[in-house]
C-alpha cells in the first residue's frame, strides 16, 4: 500500500486514489493545506496498484528524441487578452472539441479553489484561461472519467502540471492515440490553505466579498502582469504586481510551496506529454513581427501526434519556429527545482494560528520600500519604458 513517510515524496497527483479497486484511498488535507493519500487499512487488499502508478516511485526516464519548438500568439484578440501568455492551449483544446472531444483543464471555482473539470463546448474554454497559482485538485474520479471517454473512442485533452501528466499516464497503463496531453512549465504549486488565507486577507482589506481573482491579468500589459481581485463592488479595480501583492510576493518567495516541488522529479526537457507550454517574455529576441507586450507562448512539441495537431491549428497563430535548445535557454523551471524559503516552517505554523490579515502583515507587510517599487513600476509603464527598465533590473539584480 502507498505510504508517504516523507512529504517530499508525494506530489498530490491522486493517481493512487484513482487506481484503487476498493476505493480504500482518500486524499486528505494536511496542516499545510496539501492533499496526501490516506489508506483505509481495513478495506485495503494490499494489491500494490497504488504504488505501481505513483509517478515519484516510477518516474519516466528521460530519453532524448526529436522535438519541435515555436513561439505563438493566438490571432483571436479576445483569447489572447484573456490568456496568461499567447493563447496556445485554447487552440489545442478547440481542435479536440471540434473532433468530438472532451477537454480537462483547471478552473478557479466559485469556492475560489482550483479544480480540474471537463468541458465539451468551445464557449466554456474561457474557464481554463489565465494561470492558477495554487495547486489544483484532481478529484471527482477525473482519471476514471478520462479512461472511460478514451475507451468510448472520444478524443480527450488533459492539461496539468508535469507530475499530474505522469500520474495520469501511469494510471492509464498504455498510450492512447486519442489522448492529447499538455503540461505547463511549473515553478512550484502553492498551498490552497495559504490562498484561502489570502482571500480572507483581501476580504478584510477591501471590505468586500471576493467574487474571483485573476492571477496574471494584462491590465498593464504582458510584461507587468498583475493580480486582479474582483469584488462585488470594485469592478475589478485591484491590480497589484509581484512587488506589492501579498499572494504574488508569497508565491515568488517560495515560502508556501508543496515540499515535493523543492526536489521535483519532473523537471526535464524530454517529457511524456505531447506539448509543453510556458511564457515567452523576450519575444523580440525571436521575432520582430510578434507583438512584444500582448503575451506569447513557447510551445515544445514532443510527439508525432503533437506535430500533427500543431500543423492542423497553426493558422490560428502568428508564430515563429525556433530551435528547441533556444526555446528552453534561460528557462530554469524546465530543469531546476526552486529552493525552499528558510522561513517556510514558521510561516506555516503561523498560518495555522493567525488570521489572513495577521499572517500577510507579518511576512509581507506593505512597507515604504514596497510602495516605492510599485510607484516606480507604474511610472515606467506609463512612460513606455517598462520593458527596458525591467531588463536592466533583471541584469543587475538577477531577480524577476
Amino acid at each position: 500500500m502507498i505510504e508517504v513517510n516523507k512529504k517530499q515524496d508525494c506530489c498530490g497527483c491522486t493517481a493512487c486514489a484513482a487506481i484503487c479497486p476498493k476505493d480504500a484511498i482518500a486524499m486528505k488535507e494536511d496542516n499545510e493545506g496539501f492533499l496526501y493519500p490516506t489508506v483505509d487499512k481495513e478495506t485495503c487488499i494490499d494489491c500494490g496498484a497504488c504504488e505501481r502508478v505513483c509517478p515519484i516511485i516510477h518516474t519516466a526516464k528521460e530519453k532524448p528524441f526529436e522535438q519541435a519548438a515555436y513561439i505563438v500568439q493566438n490571432k483571436d484578440q479576445k483569447i489572447l487578452r484573456e490568456s496568461t501568455a499567447g493563447g496556445a492551449f485554447t487552440a489545442i483544446a478547440k481542435y479536440v472539441l471540434h473532433n468530438n472531444g472532451v477537454v480537462f483543464g483547471v478552473e478557479l471555482g466559485t469556492d475560489l479553489m482550483a479544480h480540474h473539470v471537463a468541458v465539451e463546448k468551445e464557449n466554456d474554454l474561457y474557464r481554463f484561461r489565465n494561470s492558477k497559482y495554487v495547486q489544483s485538485s484532481v478529484g471527482g474520479g477525473t482519471h476514471r472519467q478520462i479512461k472511460s471517454f478514451l475507451e468510448q473512442g472520444r478524443f480527450v485533452c488533459f492539461s496539468g502540471t508535469p507530475c499530474q501528466i505522469e500520474g495520469l499516464k501511469n494510471f492509464l497503463k498504455k498510450d492512447y492515440d486519442n489522448l492529447v496531453t499538455v503540461d505547463v512549465v511549473c515553478r512550484a504549486v502553492p498551498s490552497p490553505l495559504i490562498f484561502r488565507k489570502y482571500v480572507e486577507y483581501q476580504k478584510k482589506v477591501l471590505s468586500d466579498n471576493i467574487k474571483t481573482v485573476r492571477f496574471r491579468d494584462k491590465h498593464y500589459g504582458y510584461k507587468y502582469s498583475t493580480m486582479n481581485v474582483i469584488t462585488d463592488r470594485n469592478h475589478g479595480n485591484y491590480h497589484q504586481g509581484v512587488e506589492s501583492d501579498p499572494w504574488l510576493r508569497a508565491f515568488f518567495s517560495n515560502i508556501c510551496d508543496r515540499p515535493s516541488c523543492h526536489s521535483c522529479h519532473f523537471r526535464k526537457q524530454y517529457r511524456v506529454s505531447d506539448f509543453t507550454i510556458w511564457d515567452c517574455f523576450n519575444v523580440g529576441r525571436f521575432s520582430k513581427e510578434l507583438d512584444n507586450d500582448k503575451g506569447a507562448t513557447r510551445v515544445l512539441v514532443h510527439t508525432k501526434k503533437g506535430r500533427e495537431i500543431f500543423n492542423a491549428i497553426k493558422d490560428d497563430f502568428s508564430y515563429v519556429e525556433i530551435a528547441p535548445e533556444a526555446a528552453i535557454a534561460g528557462a530554469k523551471e524546465m530543469k531546476e527545482s526552486v529552493a525552499s524559503n528558510g522561513k517556510r516552517e514558521s510561516f506555516f505554523k503561523d498560518a495555522n494560528r493567525m488570521s489572513g490579515e495577521e499572517l500577510f502583515n507579518k511576512y509581507f507587510p506593505e512597507t515604504f520600500k514596497v510602495k516605492v517599487e510599485h510607484c516606480i513600476r507604474l511610472t515606467c509603464y506609463k512612460l513606455g519604458i517598462y520593458s527596458a527598465a525591467k531588463k536592466l533590473y533583471v541584469r543587475l539584480t538577477h531577480k524577476y
